[in-house]
């Protein structure tokens, strides 16, 4: 394998991982009993995400475009902006360091989980659930929420940015998202973010947990593909038009 896919595939793997473990913990703060950061609410998540995004691209964006989602990779590629031959691969790093990302976040909040009873709080700090559970409509918040961040993403590169800034710029576009259209799915957006931290939670012998709700599994998988190549779509209409 060349040298330069081995460097992006790195980039991919610790990328997610450094964004799960950041992301998921600030949702772990939030709901585990005892942490000084508990019951603090909605605000500390979007925000926290946001920033875990934003740090993350950092961390890693001189090794890689920093994709840290799948459906962000298949996007791109739907709008011709990567390699068809590298989607497979992104995606399998993605939910590998999603995987792993979260599995440091239960041995960083370990005494925690022992203190939290409640088995949907604690798979709450490994994977999404619905407010109301319809999934139809579960469906159609995670695509039309991943369409918009893929279309807004690819709009990103079309403007010039001042050199550096763009991590932040995306960090504040996922605030965005969770802030405005989040509260019905929690906003996975992501398909690493989702089923690597559930499989985590299947796999590890998390205290108190119950179990990982696979019967919604799928949603966040496929309603964050479906709304990928959506946005990827929309960018090409606009694009040829313009």
């Amino acid at each position: 394998m060349d040298t330069t896919v081995i460097q992006q595939l790195t980039g991919e793997f610790f990328g997610t991982l450094i964004l799960i473990y950041i992301g998921n913990g600030v949702v772990a703060g939030n709901v585990l009993k005892k942490t000084k950061a508990f019951n603090s609410g909605w605000l500390h998540i979007t925000f926290g995400w946001g920033l875990a995004v934003t740090m993350a691209i950092y961390s890693i964006g001189w090794l890689s475009p920093a994709h840290l989602n799948p459906a962000v990779t298949l996007g791109m590629a739907v709008a011709g902006q990567f390699d068809w031959a590298l989607v497979l691969p992104y995606i399998l790093v993605q939910i590998l360091g999603g995987l792993i990302g979260a599995s440091l976040v239960w041995i960083h909040y370990y005494p925690h989980f022992e203190e939290t009873k409640d088995a949907d709080t604690i798979l709450s700090v490994f994977s999404t659930a619905p407010a109301i559970k319809k999934e139809k409509w579960n469906v159609v918040s995670e695509a039309f929420a991943t369409a918009f961040l893929v279309y807004a993403l690819l709009a990103f590169t079309q403007g010039d940015f001042t050199d550096g800034l763009n991590p932040v710029i995306v960090g504040l576009l996922i605030l965005t998202i969770g802030l405005s259209l989040g509260g019905t799915t929690g906003y996975a957006i992501n398909p690493a973010r989702d089923l690597g931290p559930r499989l985590a939670h299947a796999l590890l012998p998390v205290a108190n947990k119950g179990d990982s709700n696979w019967p919604y599994a799928w949603i966040p998988v496929v309603g964050p593909f479906v709304g990928s190549v959506l946005g990827g779509l929309v960018f090409l209409l606009i694009t040829s038009i313009s």
